[in-house]
């Protein structure tokens, strides 16, 4: 507070009177102050990766680097100006944020779950302040609800003056259909100012209404919606002005975004209805035109929109484009004869990063090699999962499951020690019963991908690919000795630079560099063992910490592309059938999904 503004704060209590030094909300023109000032010295970074809002501040950005740079500025300047933050009310670095009730993240913004569990429990309005409590609560989420005047129509109609407070079903209904709609709002994609807009406007005899989309690469999806009452002479519109005026004020609504925009020549699509037949609400009738316009031959079991666009050529009956893709989606020939065109179910579920050396070890064979002149025409890999340390075993594909455990332990335990957790793939020889025995003796645990799904130890698998490059560079024309070549190129392997770790698999195993010809020779300095352990353990805590980044970034980016789709016990599902022997059936024409089997 300015000094000649203090007294002007005063106010008394029992205990004596009190003046404020700084400035307190409850002054009635301290938010619009406190709000132009935090935009005053936040301006640099408005609009460029800060929202500001009182005494929130959201800092935006697209990945973790930028991230951080972002914050530094931030502080910076809330330095300069000595404005605190306080720790325990931050978060940093989150996917998801609450902010002013509602829920933003990637995918777009959705209503607070919180606030979602208060309309749930909400009681029924029984006086006029109640039932503006709850309005004013609804409105405030209006563009998340399609439809909303319309909805919301007898309440208001409660509000207006010298109208008696009398609750009637139709308003009871009324509330419900609004709790309904706030708890299954969708989710409001971000807009995209490098894309085109698309608004769909209608009206009735009471409302009009719009929808403000756009499409960034999964067809159009909602940005947000709007719905006004209509009042006065505006009831006495023809239809036809009613539809213009909600364009009108679908432009103004989103004049924020459609103003100074590259436009084509403006066209209005409007939807004939006069030459239509209308279908009344008899599920028999509505079934039997699905099946026409999509199950017979000459429908072609095509997808949503085309067996839709058929229908709307003669027919209607509100909400037939969802009825339309709840039957095109739920049919039976369809899932079964076509390619699965959505992404995939499932989350990615990393496995757990270990925390130092050996601990976590995967294996597996290159086959199919020219047989050398000692017999050997396979590589048993050995990788470990903190350092990326590799071991390149040479083998023969013959070999028995006895004969791999002896090249383990030689190679592999003797050196390392016996590790907690070993990840192969289904190999006969892994799933054998001595193996599986000689593991459970060790103390050793078995993690075994998935049937059909080498991404389980994806790893191992881009190893085994750049291995067979290093042989073909190394071999030339003495391919029958390129097992000879393995101990030098293992070493080449392990003395590389790791980009998920950012060290040599070596340094990080024994804290130094390995001698070579390219390495100027220098006069050796021993650090003492106290300081080199401890030097060790922050290496492998400072590594830990990187490879769980890593891991949640590949998350991240993986999961943009799946579905977080979870199959509980006695769910139906179909199985794919590219890996089942139906060799009878041509592969062209065979069906792509077989089933219906239970979980």
């Amino acid at each position: 507070m300015a000094d000649n503004n203090i007294h002007k704060t005063a106010f008394r209590t029992r205990y004596g009177s009190y003046e404020y030094l700084v400035m307190p909300f409850v002054l009635i023109n301290a938010p619009a102050i406190f709000q132009a000032e935090m935009n005053h010295i936040i301006r640099p970074l408005l609009d460029e990766c800060v929202v500001v809002y009182l005494d929130d501040i959201l800092i935006y950005s697209r990945d973790m680097k930028q991230h951080v740079e972002h914050l530094q500025r931030v502080f910076k300047i809330l330095r300069r100006e000595r404005f605190y933050v306080k720790l325990s009310k931050s978060e940093f670095a989150l996917q998801k944020v609450q902010f002013l009730g509602h829920m933003v993240s990637a995918q777009g913004v959705h209503v607070d779950p919180k606030k979602i569990e208060a309309v749930h429990t909400w009681k029924t309005p029984e006086n006029v302040k109640e039932l503006q409590q709850f309005l004013g609560f609804a409105n405030y989420y209006n563009r998340f609800v399609p439809q909303y005047a319309k909805l919301a129509a007898p309440l208001t109609n409660l509000l207006k003056k010298n109208t008696p407070y009398k609750w009637e079903p139709k308003h009871q209904e009324a509330v419900e259909q609004l709790k309904q709609a706030l708890t299954s709002a969708p989710v409001l994609i971000l807009p995209d100012p490098e894309r085109d807009y698309v608004i769909k406007a209608d009206s009735s005899d009471q409302a009009v209404g719009a929808v403000l989309m756009q499409d960034q690469g999964n067809g159009l999806q909602p940005i947000a919606y709007l719905s006004k009452k209509l009042h006065g002479a505006k009831l006495n519109y023809p239809i036809h002005d009613k539809e213009a005026l909600a364009i009108v004020i679908a432009f103004k609504a989103w004049r924020c975004y459609l103003e100074g925009r590259r436009t084509t020549d403006s066209y209005i699509a409007s939807r004939k209805g006069s030459t239509k037949i209308w279908v009344p609400n008899y599920p028999p009738l509505r079934q039997l035109l699905l099946e026409e316009y999509h199950d017979v031959l000459y429908a072609g079991h095509f997808g949503g929109n085309k067996t839709l666009t058929g229908i709307a050529k003669h027919y209607y009956w509100p909400h037939m484009a969802d009825d339309v893709q709840k039957f095109v989606t739920s049919c039976d020939t369809c899932q079964r004869m076509k390619s699965n065109k959505q992404k995939k179910a499932g989350l990615l579920q990393p496995l757990p990063v270990p925390e130092q050396p050996w601990q976590v070890v995967s294996l597996d064979f290159i086959t199919t090699l020219p047989p050398t002149t000692s017999s050997h025409d396979a590589i048993l890999v050995v990788i470990d999962k903190f350092s990326k340390m590799r071991h390149f075993i040479p083998t023969h594909t013959t070999a028995r499951t006895e004969e791999t455990a002896q090249l383990f332990v030689r190679h592999i335990i003797s050196q390392h020690g016996i590790p907690t957790t070993l990840i192969s793939d289904r190999d006969p020889k892994f799933t054998s019963k001595f193996w599986k025995e000689l593991m459970s003796l060790l103390g050793t645990k078995l993690a075994m991908s998935s049937a059909y799904h080498p991404q389980t130890d994806g790893q191992t698998e881009r190893l085994n690919q750049i291995v067979e490059q290093l042989l073909r560079a190394a071999c030339k024309d003495e391919i029958s000795k390129w097992d000879l070549h393995l101990p030098i190129l293992e070493f080449a392997y392990n003395n590389a630079t790791h980009a998920a770790t950012g060290q040599t698999s070596f340094f990080l195993y024994y804290g130094c560099y390995p001698l070579t010809p390219q390495k100027p020779t220098t006069s050796a300095t021993v650090q003492p063992a106290h300081d080199f352990i401890t030097t060790m353990h922050q290496l492998w805590d400072r590594t830990h910490k990187r490879l769980l980044d890593i891991q949640q970034q590949q998350k991240r980016q993986a999961d943009r592309h799946r579905n977080d789709h979870t199959i509980t016990v006695g769910d139906q599902v179909l199985l794919d059938t590219r890996n089942l022997d139906i060799s009878h059936l041509p592969s062209k024409l065979r069906p792509r999904f077989c089933g219906p089997f239970l979980t």
